[in-house]
């Protein structure tokens, strides 16, 4: 006999003989974990907020800290840590604004970019150009610095201006998939890095994005006819902040409040002042 029969032998003698006296038990290990198991789906480390959400955008003077609002959505480079700080112990959220698709020569790291990657000035934006984002090799290292300042100043999310370059005059020939490219390396980035962020304007490529903003930020959507686009956010339970800078709050606030956007009336320094439709 072959020595490999002989435990089988054995191993069936002894279920034969307990089948017979109806004593046994057999005991099946638990397979877990085999290729047909769903794969969880891991619960996001950053903030998320959602629609309803209370908010005040400002970006010049100085900063009134006293709104009984639930974010604030201020300046990265300008807002004293001590302000940041301040906001946080009151219970606020902090997102953090910088400018993602162009260059401001008054920014402390406007020396690290490139020339190669400076176009054409913005409109009515004096000092500031817009980038060649297609050039994403040249532009990672310093966004990245700026959202790991964004980390190091405890800011909760980030609001990275100027990513529809694609849609205006910059001087490259930009497209969509450009586009799509540099601002999902954005939003990769910061969700990396246990940052939250948000989509500003770009509503063309809200179909694209939905999945990697964790809001929208828009300006003027009801002046130029436009909030529909808006509307997938908030059907993914996630809020759209916006801001009315000519529009009267009688003439936009009653539609914004049944979208269920969240939106100011604001000028256009995005100082202070403002008035919320909710």
């Amino acid at each position: 006999m072959k020595k490999w029969l002989l435990p089988l032998t054995i191993v069936l003698l002894v279920l034969t003989i307990a089948a017979v006296s109806g004593t046994y038990r057999i005991y099946l290990p638990l397979v877990m974990g085999t290729s047909s198991s769903p794969t969880p789906t891991p619960t996001p480390t950053w903030w998320q907020p959602v629609p309803g959400t209370s908010w005040q955008i400002q970006y010049s003077g100085t900063l009134d800290t006293s709104l009984d609002v639930q974010v604030y959505d201020i300046d990265l480079f300008d807002t004293p840590q001590s302000v940041i700080d301040t906001l946080h112990a009151d219970g606020r959220k902090v997102i953090c604004y910088f400018s993602a698709g162009s260059w401001e020569d008054w920014r402390s790291d406007a020396g690290d970019f490139p020339a190669g990657v400076l176009g054409n000035s913005l409109e009515d934006w004096p000092g500031e150009k817009w980038l060649d984002i297609r050039q994403v090799d040249l532009l990672a290292p310093i966004m990245r610095a700026r959202l790991d300042l964004a980390v190091s100043k405890h800011c909760d999310g980030v609001d990275p201006d100027n990513v529809d370059g694609y849609t205006n005059d910059t001087g490259f020939p930009l497209t969509a998939d450009d586009q799509l490219t540099y601002n999902r390396f954005l939003s990769t980035e910061a969700h990396a890095r246990g940052l939250a962020i948000g989509l500003k304007n770009d509503l063309g490529q809200i179909p694209d994005l939905l999945a990697d903003f964790d809001w929208a930020l828009n300006e003027e959507c009801f002046s130029y006819n436009e909030c529909d686009l808006l509307t997938p956010f908030v059907q993914a339970n996630k809020p759209v902040f916006g801001v009315e800078y000519n529009f009267d709050t009688a003439d936009f606030c009653p539609q914004a409040n049944a979208m269920n956007f969240d939106f100011l009336k604001k000028h256009w320094n995005l100082d202070a002042w403002r008035v919320a439709c909710r």
